[in-house]
């Protein structure tokens, strides 16, 4: 036998191992497994709720309450340094009711966490602060409040055991009998992601609602949906639509998914522009005027021709924009009375005693100026 068939022989003899031990090396290899999702991010994802957004904008974080815009009957969001004139609280938040006599704001506990506090206002004063009870079972620190018109319902963002991301929106009521709120209930998708998801407001007069949150957003930048409150919760029913439908819906991939034929969107895009137009743009004034005399009419500052008219014309202007603020403080609080918790009601009735009282003091001095000024306006007049 020569070389080359002893080689061909050795060679032949080896493959049946070879192959054997290719055979066994693949299967030692294991299949990769994608990690088990956390059951609770399963269950919400199937429970999405129907919400049209009919537009988004990207901006910073420290400037997200430019975009959020409220009609004053709802209340208004403040940051905490401008509300409070401090500073070092650049992520704590203030919601203050549309009668400006109460608030709800987030602010370090002892231990550093954010927690919620509300205060009234009684006369020109901020009672001393007091922690919201009953928004800790599962949640360690929130921030973020929003409370609705009926003054009961509370929304905020919560983060902790309760929460699949960062911060998650919740929502709350008021448990007036035990003056404490009810354990919060987790606002789930499209509104929760494992992002952060903070801030959560309804315009009820104008049907708009605004929801800030960074998923898929650089660091410091966050997106601001502006969506169409839903009166009625519903969900995509898992026999119209697959878990690969509902998906993109639950993360709010592309708003014009939520469109339908834009009818609805478009009719909220009207209240928006006419939203934004209002806050944005200032109130026409009415035209100044000062009656001197039958036959004489002052409607600019600089015609006062006396000494005392000049002195006191500022001092007259200024009482009666109080005058108007007055009556719409009063106005409001008597609206606000009939829908307010009964706890809330005897600091409102002290309010509305004290408005009343300054309309008439306010109403007196205005009518003593317009004397003072008038004479010595037709003073000055008739000596020329």
């Amino acid at each position: 036998m020569n070389i080359r068939n002893v080689a061909i022989l050795a060679l032949a003899a080896m493959l049946p191992f070879g192959v054997q031990a290719q055979k066994k090396k693949r299967s030692d290899r294991q299949p990769v497994v994608a990690p088990a999702e956390n059951p609770r991010i399963t269950a919400m994802r199937q429970l999405t709720q129907q919400v049209v957004f009919i537009d988004s904008a990207v901006i910073s974080k420290d400037e997200f309450l430019k975009i959020v815009r409220l009609s004053p009957e709802t209340g208004s969001i403040i940051s905490y340094d401008k509300f409070f004139r401090s500073q070092g609280h650049t992520d704590c938040f203030v919601f203050l009711n549309e009668m400006a006599n109460k608030c709800y704001f987030s602010n370090t506990d002892d231990s550093g966490r954010l927690q919620l506090y509300t205060a009234d206002k009684l006369g020109n004063e901020w009672t001393s602060p007091a922690m919201l009870e009953g928004l800790d079972d599962g949640i360690s620190e929130t921030n973020y409040p929003f409370m609705m018109s009926d003054g009961t319902t509370l929304y905020f963002a919560g983060r902790g055991e309760e929460s699949i991301g960062g911060y998650d929106i919740f929502f709350t009521r008021y448990d007036a009998d035990n003056n404490r709120f009810l354990k919060p209930e987790n606002l789930g998708m499209p509104f929760n992601s494992e992002a952060n998801d903070y801030m959560y407001a309804v315009d009820e007069f104008s049907q708009i609602g605004y929801f800030v949150t960074d998923r898929r957003q650089q660091e410091g930048n966050v997106c601001v949906y502006i969506f169409i409150p839903p009166t009625t919760r519903r969900t995509y029913e898992s026999l119209n639509y697959t878990i690969e439908q509902i998906t993109p819906l639950a993360k709010i991939q592309k708003i014009a998914d939520t469109w339908g034929d834009g009818k609805e969107r478009n009719e909220a895009l009207k209240r928006l522009k006419t939203l934004f137009t209002a806050s944005a743009a200032e109130k026409a004034e009415t035209p100044f005027q000062f009656v001197v005399n039958d036959v004489v009419t002052y409607n600019n500052v600089s015609q006062f021709k006396s000494v005392d008219g000049k002195a006191l014309i500022a001092e007259y202007l200024n009482a009666r924009k109080k005058l108007e603020e007055s009556a719409l403080s009063l106005e409001k609080s008597r609206r606000y009375y009939a829908k307010a918790r009964p706890d809330d009601r005897a600091i409102l009735a002290r309010d509305i005693i004290a408005s009343e009282g300054q309309y008439e003091r306010l109403a007196a001095e205005i009518k003593s100026l317009e004397k003072r000024i008038r004479n010595a306006e037709n003073q000055e007049l008739n000596n020329k």
